[in-house]
C-alpha cells in the first residue's frame, strides 16, 4: 500500500491547533499582561504620592473565551478585598482609593466606607469618571475627594426592589391607608428604616468634616429622594454641599483607566485621533 504525504493538510491541521490553543490561552495571557501594566502604574502613582493605591473599578469586562461582556457592581467580595488591602496598609501610610462604579450593595459599600474612615493616615478617594450610589458613600468617608472636572457622584438614597425608598414612602402617603395592601405597607416600613439607617451613617461619616448641623443637612439631602438616583452630583454641586473636593487628578489615574478593557464585539461608539502638538522652528536673520 502506498502512503501519500499531504503537506498542505499537515500545515492546515497545525494552524487549526495553534488557533485553538490561542483562543484558549490568549485571553489569559492578555489579562496577565494588563494586570502587570496596571500594577506598574499603581506602583508609580503610589511612589509619587507616598500612598498605598487601591482600586475599585467596575467596567464592562470583555476578556474571556468569547469576549462576552458582563456588568459589575460593588459586592461582598469587593468589600472583603478592599478591607484586606486597607488592613495590610501601615497605619502611618496614606491611602488613595480609585473608584469607578455605578454602585452596588449598601452593606458592602458601608463596610468599605467604615474601614476607610477608620484608617489613621490620610485617605483620598479619586474619581476619574463616576462613583454613584455606594461609590459616593465610600467617597464621603475619605479625608479628600479628587474628581475629574467632569466626573460625578450621586445620591445615596436606598433602593428596594428597584424602586427608590423615598418614592415608596411618598406613594403610600398619597393613598388612603384602606387602599394599601399589607405587602406595600411592609415595604414602606422597610424603606423608612433603610433611609434612616443610611442617613445616620452618612452623618457619622461627615460630622468631623463640617459643622454638626451642616452634616445632618447634607445627610438628609443625599438620602431624602430630592433627586433621581442617577442624578449627577458635579464638582460644583459637591462643593456647594460642603464636601472637600479638588480636581487635581494625577495623570497616572487616566493611564490606569485605559487598561480596563471595554467590549470590542461591535463598532465603537466614539472614535477620535489625538491631536499632537506641532513644534515649529523659526529662523531669524
Amino acid at each position: 500500500m502506498d502512503y501519500y504525504y499531504d503537506p498542505f493538510g499537515f500545515f492546515a491541521s497545525m494552524i487549526w491547533w495553534l488557533l485553538l490553543f490561542w483562543l484558549l490561552v490568549g485571553p489569559q495571557l492578555q489579562y496577565r499582561r494588563l494586570t502587570l501594566m496596571r500594577q506598574a502604574i499603581m506602583k508609580k502613582l503610589g511612589e509619587k504620592r507616598g500612598s498605598n493605591v487601591i482600586t475599585l473599578i467596575h467596567r464592562q469586562e470583555s476578556i474571556g473565551l468569547f469576549g462576552i461582556p458582563f456588568y459589575r457592581f460593588i459586592s461582598i467580595e469587593d468589600s472583603e478585598q478592599v478591607l484586606r488591602a486597607i488592613r495590610m496598609t501601615p497605619k502611618d501610610q496614606p491611602i488613595d482609593l480609585i473608584i469607578h462604579t455605578p454602585g452596588g450593595l449598601v452593606l458592602a459599600a458601608t463596610q468599605i466606607a467604615k474601614a476607610l474612615k477608620n484608617h489613621p493616615a490620610k485617605t483620598t478617594v479619586i474619581v476619574p469618571h463616576y462613583a454613584m450610589s455606594g461609590g459616593t458613600l465610600i467617597a464621603l468617608a475619605a479625608d479628600e475627594i479628587i474628581m475629574d472636572p467632569n466626573a460625578v457622584l450621586g445620591p445615596v438614597d436606598p433602593q428596594l426592589m428597584n424602586y427608590p425608598a423615598p418614592s415608596i414612602i411618598n406613594a403610600v402617603k398619597k393613598k388612603d391607608p384602606k387602599d394599601v395592601d399589607d405587602q406595600t405597607l411592609i415595604l414602606a416600613d422597610i424603606a423608612e428604616k433603610a433611609i434612616n439607617q443610611v442617613r445616620q451613617f452618612v452623618y457619622e461619616l461627615l460630622k468631623d468634616k463640617m459643622e454638626d448641623e451642616k452634616a445632618r443637612e447634607v445627610a438628609r439631602i443625599l438620602t431624602e429622594g430630592r433627586w433621581t438616583h442617577d442624578y449627577p452630583i458635579t464638582v460644583e454641586v459637591a462643593k456647594e454641599l460642603g464636601l472637600k473636593v479638588s480636581t487635581d487628578v494625577p495623570p497616572e489615574v487616566y493611564e490606569l483607566m485605559e487598561l480596563y478593557p471595554q467590549p470590542i464585539m461591535q463598532r465603537p461608539s466614539v472614535e477620535f485621533v489625538p491631536r499632537r502638538e506641532i513644534k515649529t522652528t523659526s529662523i531669524l536673520k
